[in-house]
């Protein structure tokens, strides 16, 4: 307890120097002025104008501008012991205050190397995530948290009722939060449950998206942070990220501070033995360390001189009474006017999976009145099972409405799994009837097929053919890549089913196959078959073969008899003799000459 009441006095100590410094090393070239709308010129859509945690807009941040911890870092950094990865060996001491929690170090590494992969123009440290993490929950309270990553308690931050923080009602009927009248900000990440709802990432692969658990909270973080292409190498990108998650200048200077010191270095700790914030920056004590009141000192006299008499006091002079000017109205926004959403016109959403939707949707905000409302945010968000984005990879965007009031959502682009899915239109910062659209993903296919090998497709009975079947796919004349296929070696052209003679293919354990199911064609829509077969049945066949979307083509295979044997020549006659006798039919004998 000494020790961490005094690590807890040296903190305060040099609070406002730590602050200085690190923000003073890594924004040195920034603005006072600059805010979260300010990364190359492109407003945050999801930053909220204030920079005071204020309740506007606060359900577009990460955490609804939730109370954060203020503990400040030391001023040097320790030197850390090397470091070994979780699970593989005993982890390196060191100083606890550069340590980070095994498991919770290894979900910020990993989801900062998956964005690395995703987003590579993003260059989001795994340092920031660890910044982030330590600001709203201290690691996960210290790395408490099992081999899987989910917390053993519930992290939960206070009730968003606008008693103090923001005024959020219930979005997830309290399914991550236990509150269903008002959201709280949840799991090590701090998200609050709407803003999980699109952005929640399963970061271990077992299949659910849960905030509670560290390595699905912190690549969930990353994918926020990057989501609007801000480079974290820059500081407008990084400024603009961090103020993003939770809007206040102060959090900003907090994160950037743990961001520094932890890129000096740090290393693991085991799980649970990290260590615990004191501060919060919604706690009136014992909070981060402010200047005290400046006080007037005694007055004195030299020696040897006499004090000045005091003036008797003269009461003031009562000031004539005033009116107090009226409280003006609350300044209202374009967004308080709306009054509803409608379609602006939005085609019917269909298209193969890999490829683009050809139409967008539009919305429309309005007032009671049916008047258009323009410079309204608007979010779009991909509800459903489906992996269908938007153009960029995310499954949110929030757009501003023109003059005409319309907001119309990024390009639509379909994944791989087919079906129907929803995108839902709301507006950011008040609570209307949102207005869903339909959006349906079918299979790949083609509309035509055509040989592209020139290889006569005659064998010898028991023989093999020399050449392979090449086929090209094509949609509408464009090539239709990575579509399904099936090869029949059929009866007839009037019977599809499969002949039970004549040509075939071969399997893994080389036995004769007449069907092939699972062929796709590559990314230029070619498809090669295997090698085919004859058995010892003559004449002609017939091979088709049919794509997803239709498309058939049938080859024609000829199968001969094999060639007649040579004979062998036969042994050479016997020789004539050369004159015969016979009795004459006197009895006499005849001789021939």
């Amino acid at each position: 307890m000494s020790a961490h009441f005094g690590s807890r006095l040296r903190k305060g100590a040099v609070n406002t120097t730590v602050a200085a410094l690190a923000v003073a090393a890594l924004a040195a070239s920034q603005a006072p002025d600059v805010t979260a709308g300010g990364a190359g010129g492109r407003a945050a859509a999801d930053a909220p104008s204030a920079d005071t945690g204020s309740a506007a807009g606060t359900d577009d941040s990460a955490t609804g501008n939730s109370p954060y911890y203020t503990d400040l870092p030391p001023l040097n950094s320790p030197a850390p012991a090397p470091s070994q990865s979780a699970g593989t060996g005993p982890v390196a001491a060191g100083d606890t205050e550069a340590g980070i929690p095994a498991t919770v170090l290894d979900a910020y590494k990993k989801a900062a190397a998956s964005l690395a992969g995703a987003k590579p123009g993003c260059n989001l440290p795994w340092e920031l995530l660890a910044a982030i993490g330590k600001v709203e929950s201290g690691h996960a309270r210290g790395g408490n948290v099992d081999a899987d990553g989910k917390t053993r308690s519930a992290i939960l931050g206070p009730v968003l009722d606008g008693n103090g923080f923001a005024n959020i009602s219930d979005t997830d009927n309290g399914a991550f939060d236990g509150d269903t009248t008002h959201d709280r900000a949840v799991g090590p990440m701090q998200f609050i449950p709407s803003t999980w709802e699109w952005a929640g990432r399963d970061g271990n692969g077992d299949g659910a998206k849960d905030p509670n658990n560290i390595y699905d909270a912190a690549l969930a973080a990353g994918h926020y942070l990057c989501r609007y292409s801000w480079d974290m190498s820059t500081d407008a990108g990084l400024r603009s990220a961090i103020l993003s998650y939770n809007n206040s200048t102060d959090y900003y200077n907090t994160v950037v501070s743990w961001l520094e010191y932890y890129r000096k270095g740090t290393h693991e700790v085991p799980d649970g033995t990290g260590t615990l914030p004191d501060n919060r920056s919604d706690e009136n004590s014992g909070g981060p360390a402010t200047t005290p009141p400046r006080t007037t000192p005694p007055r004195t006299t030299p020696p040897g001189t006499t004090p000045p008499s005091t003036p008797p006091a003269t009461p003031p002079a009562t000031p004539p009474a005033t009116t107090p000017p009226a409280t003006p109205p609350p300044a209202t926004t374009p967004t308080d006017t709306v009054h509803h959403l409608e379609d602006a016109g939005t085609a019917k959403l269909t298209t193969m999976a890999g490829d683009t939707f050809g139409d967008r949707i539009s919305t429309r905000t309005e007032t009671k009145a049916g008047t258009a409302v323009a410079k309204v945010r608007v979010r779009f968000t991909i509800v459903g099972d489906t992996d269908a984005t938007f153009a960029g990879g995310e499954s949110v965007a929030a757009v501003i409405t023109d003059s005409r009031g319309i907001a119309t959502a990024p390009a639509l682009r379909a994944g791989e799994r087919t079906g129907t899915f929803t995108v839902r239109a709301t507006v950011v910062g008040r609570t209307v009837a949102a207005v869903n659209y339909s959006a349906t993903v079918t299979a790949r296919a083609a509309d035509a097929l055509a040989r592209t090998d020139s290889a006569s497709m005659t064998c010898v009975a028991g023989g093999e053919f020399a050449g392979q079947v090449e086929l090209k796919a094509t949609y509408k004349g464009a090539v239709a890549d990575m579509v399904a296929a099936t090869a029949t070696l059929v009866k007839s052209s009037d019977d599809p089913t499969a002949n039970d003679k004549g040509p075939f293919f071969k399997d893994a354990a080389g036995n004769p196959v007449r069907t092939l199911t699972g062929l796709r064609t590559d990314a230029n829509g070619l498809l090669t078959l295997p090698k085919l077969y004859a058995d010892d049945t003559a004449g002609t066949f017939l091979l088709r073969v049919t794509t997803e979307g239709g498309a058939t083509l049938a080859v024609e295979l000829t199968v001969t008899e094999p060639p007649s044997p040579t004979p062998t020549p036969s042994d050479p006659p016997s020789e004539t003799p050369a004159e015969s006798t016979s009795p004459s039919p006197s009895g006499s004998t005849t001789t021939g000459s």
